[in-house]
């Protein structure tokens, strides 16, 4: 098993001379990329360019969402296998527990297998709308991320990515408990830890800390979100602080996409930058089926082109 190790503290000094930000990045990155399942047409074009676009950057995995409640199962499937059928890349199937029965899920993992996915991301997924916020298990199914771990490991010898929360889960009684919870994941048989998107790399090396007092030894790779819209991530960061720094950076912003795209990048690529200077070797991307930003922090951390896959 890779076992984490705490990253190395960064270097204090600050850079000198005509020395630039990233001028000394050794690419020795390795990045996994994810997509969600497209609805229309136009969409579908959209993803299978993102798709083209980040190949040749190598990603170990590229993951494929899974709708509230099984809502974008098939769309889901179909992405997966023709990741899996037309490309090079490692695909991974997310898979929740939402509104299905253990039986269902397990036919379901049985479908990837026979397609020959062999990676998972296990979710124990969000609420249902109608019940107001709360996770209700099926009464059949699996209750837990960690149960359903625990299913797909007895089902097949599945590569499992799980989620983890550096700021903890919006729904954790505390942070301890979040923190358990993520333990249970990683006993039940994961592979590795992915996180929510956060912005500050001080968060993610106490997380990292905590985990590694707890006696998690995964790796836990850092997931990170480009600013795409700053209003939206707002909405989306209950349990994420977002630093006044970071959000003086998108001021006046949200009707310039052109500048608030370049700033994204430049500022997703700084945090990057923070973590590779404290050790951080692998880094998760979430794309939102677009190539541009997440390709330009690819390439100011060192990663290039290899043969187009």
């Amino acid at each position: 098993m890779t076992v984490t190790t705490r990253p190395a503290e960064a270097a204090t000094s600050a850079p000198c001379g005509d020395t630039p930000l990233f001028g000394e990045m050794a690419g020795d990155i390795a990045v996994s990329y994810e997509f969600f399942p497209p609805k229309t047409e136009k969409m579908e074009a959209q993803l299978w360019d993102a798709i083209t676009e980040l190949a040749p950057l190598a990603p170990k995995f590229v993951s494929v969402t899974y709708g509230a409640g099984g809502s974008t199962r098939e769309r889901t499937h179909a992405t997966v296998a023709r990741i899996r059928r037309e490309t090079d890349l490692v695909p991974a199937a997310h898979l929740t527990c939402v509104a299905a029965s253990k039986g269902e899920i397990d036919e379901i993992a049985d479908e990837y297998w026979d397609a020959g996915v062999r990676h998972i991301v296990a979710l124990r997924g969000d609420p249902q709308p109608q019940d107001n916020g709360v996770f209700r298990a099926h009464p059949e199914g699996y209750a837990s991320a960690a149960a359903l771990v625990e299913g797909l490991r007895k089902r097949h010898d599945f590569e499992i990515s799980v989620a983890a929360y550096p700021e903890m889960h919006p729904e954790a009684s505390s942070a301890q408990s979040d923190l358990d919870n993520l333990k249970r994941k990683i006993d039940a048989g994961s592979t590795r830890a992915i996180t929510q998107f956060f912005f500050s790399a001080d968060a993610y090396f106490r997380f990292l800390d905590k985990a590694l007092a707890a006696g998690i030894t995964a790796p836990i790779v850092p997931g990170i979100m480009p600013v795409t819209n700053f209003a939206a991530i707002r909405r989306m960061s209950a349990n994420t602080e977002i630093p006044t720094s970071l959000e003086s950076l998108f001021a006046d912003l949200d009707e310039r996409p052109g500048p608030r795209a370049l700033v994204a990048a430049v500022a997703a690529a700084d945090l990057c930058k923070r973590l590779y200077d404290g050790g951080v070797r692998n880094f998760h991307f979430y794309t939102l089926n677009k190539a541009d930003q997440t390709y330009a922090i690819c390439q100011l951390l060192g990663l290039r082109p290899k043969e187009t896959v």
